[in-house]
C-alpha cells in the first residue's frame, strides 16, 4: 500500500482547503494509498518560494527521508507558479523515487501515462534552462563587444591588500572569504600582480 501525502494551499485567509481535502482523500481511498500526512500553507501565495512556505518545505523533507511514495495535491498551482520552481519540486521528488499526483491535470506518476508525462515535462524544463542560458552568453556576448567592462570591479586598495596577506602565508581560501571574492577569483588576481 502506497503511503501518500497530501499538500494543500490557498492565497488568502479567506479560502479554505477544505475541498481540496475532500477530494484528493476520496482518489487516495479509491487508489488504495494510505494517507500519512497532511501539510498545508493558508494564506501563502504559490509564488512564494519553498522557504516561504513551511508545510511545503516539510512535505519535501518527508520525501528526501523516505516517509512518503506519493504526493498528491490539488493542483499543479499548489506546488508553484513559476515552471522553474515545479521543475526542481519535480527533479527533487523523482530523485527521491516519489510519485506525484495533481488531480486537476490528471497527472499520476504511478501510472505509465503520467511517468511520460513527467518526463515530458524534465524536456521543456532543459529546453527553457538552455534558453536562458543561451540569452546571458548572447547579451554578456553583446556588452563585451560594445566595450562594457563586465564582472565586479575590484579596488586597487584590495588588490594590494590581497597581496600583502599572501606575504604573509595567509591562505587563499582565507583571503577569499576576508574579501568575499570566489577562490578562483584570487588565484587570478595573484597572477596577475606576479605576472
Amino acid at each position: 500500500m502506497k503511503r501518500a501525502a497530501l499538500y494543500l494551499r490557498v492565497s488568502t485567509k479567506e479560502q479554505t482547503t477544505q475541498n481540496q481535502r475532500i477530494e484528493l482523500e476520496r482518489v487516495a481511498e479509491a487508489k488504495g494509498w494510505r494517507i500519512v500526512s497532511v501539510f498545508e500553507d493558508d494564506g501563502i501565495s504559490g509564488a512564494k518560494g519553498r522557504d516561504k512556505r513551511p508545510s511545503f518545505d516539510h512535505a519535501l523533507k518527508d520525501a528526501v527521508r523516505a516517509k512518503l511514495d506519493v504526493l498528491m495535491a490539488w493542483d499543479v498551482s499548489r506546488l508553484g507558479r513559476s515552471l522553474a520552481g515545479l521543475v526542481q519540486t519535480l527533479d527533487d521528488l523523482h530523485a527521491n523515487g516519489v510519485d506525484l499526483y495533481l488531480h486537476q491535470q490528471a497527472i499520476d506518476t504511478t501510472t505509465p501515462s503520467g511517468k511520460a508525462m513527467f518526463q515530458m515535462c524534465g524536456v521543456f524544463a532543459e529546453f527553457e534552462r538552455s534558453m536562458i542560458s543561451e540569452r546571458v552568453r548572447a547579451g554578456l556576448s553583446r556588452a563585451a563587444s560594445n566595450g562594457t567592462k563586465l564582472g565586479r570591479p575590484i579596488a586597487v586598495a584590495n588588490l594590494k591588500e590581497i597581496q600583502r596577506e599572501r606575504e604573509e602565508g595567509k591562505s587563499i581560501r582565507r583571503i577569499a572569504a576576508n574579501h568575499a571574492l570566489s577562490v578562483g577569483t584570487v588565484h587570478r588576481l595573484l597572477k596577475t600582480i606576479s605576472g
